[in-house]
């Protein structure tokens, strides 16, 4: 039976120091769980504040590197720890990095929808705050980027390079 102990009970769960329950597993630069004991990279840590100019560039880092998920957590945190105003403009940010990994994990579809969604999301901010380049990002080149990449992976249907397909996020 699945998802059970080899004594019929339910499997521990791994937990955070809070109690969470949180996955201790190792994971790939795109994300995937792997077997315990395996290499993997080094997860971001989660909650950590930052200010929004080194927001996007460990966001960029991680992207440069192929780690689109990674960057996603870099996102989460200023959308989580931000100003209610800038949540938006965070939140659509982290959905083109997630769009970028299902489409470097070949999610065709999960990655096109997500891609355009944050594109949508990003430049829907951008018009609303009359600010088009906050903390130097290119709101309308990264959605540009983020359709150009929605229409190859549905036109390819296959996985594609996360580092080679990274986004400019300044422009």
């Amino acid at each position: 039976m699945s998802g059970t102990a080899e004594d019929g009970t339910a499997p521990e769960r791994d937990r955070d120091e809070e109690g969470r329950a949180r996955s201790a597993r190792p994971r790939d630069g795109l994300g995937r769980p792997l077997p315990y004991g395996a290499p993997g990279v080094e997860r971001q840590p989660e909650g950590v504040v930052r200010d929004p100019e080194r927001t996007v560039a460990e966001a960029q880092a991680l992207l440069d590197a192929g780690k689109p998920f990674h960057a996603h957590e870099v996102f989460e945190d200023a959308w989580k720890s931000g100003p209610d105003e800038e949540r938006a403009l965070w939140r659509g940010l982290a959905q083109l990095a997630v769009g970028l990994t299902h489409s470097a994990r070949g999610n065709v579809k999960g990655g096109a929808r997500l891609l355009r969604r944050g594109a949508g999301a990003v430049e829907e901010w951008g018009a609303g705050s009359g600010r088009s380049h906050p903390y130097g990002v290119d709101l309308a080149g990264v959605g540009a980027w983020a359709r150009r990449l929605a229409d190859v992976v549905e036109r390819e249907g296959a996985a594609v390079d996360a580092e080679a397909w990274a986004p400019r996020l300044r422009g």
